[in-house]
């Protein structure tokens, strides 16, 4: 006979998930007033993820130091797949300086969608629901981008590529490495952006513009706090009420997000705009629901999140 887990743990584990899920969504308003501050996106991308992978590879070396040792096809997919995120973190974070806040949120929102049309690549089936889900994904992209305002298109796609590279880095690592242990993975994922990003940093020449005390302070709460702590909270979150459930709260981070857009930073939606968001929220929350019910994926759920 199975134990049921302690009402204190369940309570603690939903505490802890909603802290991630709160701290996740404070990412894209905070770099976007880091990037409005005056810091360059290359480079508070490198310190964020560098810092992290740090903080992330000192923690578990002190905890369950097993987890730091991979083998040669945990090393060679995460790490793939992080150097492809890397870039796509990159477009997300330089279609910042063309977009708001708030809309780049929501658009990014498709990636659950977009991760179902990798999926039926791979023989996954393509069913009406997925053309529904797909047809409120486009219809929102239009109202939000289209007769809702005027939205720069460079930075739309800038987004999507960003949304590009978390789909592909999602379906590499569901593919192949979907037995390994989910922190040791993460810390790779988290290296591997660090150097994609930190080579694009090189290449441009190191570009630098001091950011001030106020750049420096939203730094260290994205790397720190964001980054670290958030996947920290999420992981002991998931071990104690599931993946499955923590699912549920994907959407409530994108809500928060534009919420703090709108509080913080002074943005605002025309009301075609605001339907259009509305329309991919519901598409995106039908997609992670369909996620969900996918054989043999349960563990990977939690990978439906935003490492932008």
């Amino acid at each position: 006979m199975t134990q049921s887990t302690p009402d204190s743990s369940r309570w603690l584990g939903w505490l802890l998930a909603v802290a991630s899920t709160a701290v996740f969504s404070l990412v894209t308003p905070l770099g976007k007033l880091a990037l409005d501050g005056g810091f360059h996106p290359t480079a508070i991308l490198s310190l964020r993820f560098g810092l992290a992978a740090l903080l992330l590879a000192l923690s578990m070396a002190r905890t369950a130091p097993q987890t730091l040792r991979s083998d040669k096809r945990g090393y060679l997919v995460a790490g793939t797949a992080g150097l492809i995120n890397g870039l796509g973190a990159l477009g997300f974070f330089w279609s910042l300086r063309r977009l708001d806040s708030s809309v780049a949120t929501m658009l990014f929102a498709l990636s659950p969608l977009f991760v179902l049309g990798m999926l039926a690549l791979r023989g996954e089936k393509f069913t009406y629901r997925q053309w529904i889900r797909l047809g409120l994904g486009l219809l929102g992209v239009y109202f939000l981008i289209g007769p809702g305002g005027q939205v720069d298109l460079l930075g739309v796609l800038l987004v999507l590529s960003g949304v590009l590279g978390f789909t592909l880095e999602i379906t590499l690592v569901q593919w192949y490495l979907p037995t390994y242990d989910t922190r040791t993975v993460t810390l790779y994922v988290l290296t591997g952006m660090w150097l994609s990003i930190s080579g694009l940093w090189l290449g441009q020449g190191l570009p630098w513009s001091p950011p001030g005390w106020q750049g420096w302070l939203v730094l260290l709460v994205i790397a720190v706090v964001s980054t670290f702590f958030g996947w920290w909270a999420m992981f002991r979150a998931v071990q104690t009420i599931g993946s499955g459930q923590y699912a549920l709260l994907l959407p409530v981070e994108t809500l928060l997000a534009i919420l703090w857009s709108f509080l913080f930073l002074g943005e605002t939606l025309l009301p075609l705009q605001i339907l259009g968001g509305s329309l991919i929220l519901l598409s995106a929350m039908l997609s992670v629901q369909r996620l969900g019910r996918i054989p043999g994926r349960r563990r990977w759920r939690v990978w439906l999140r935003n490492t932008r």
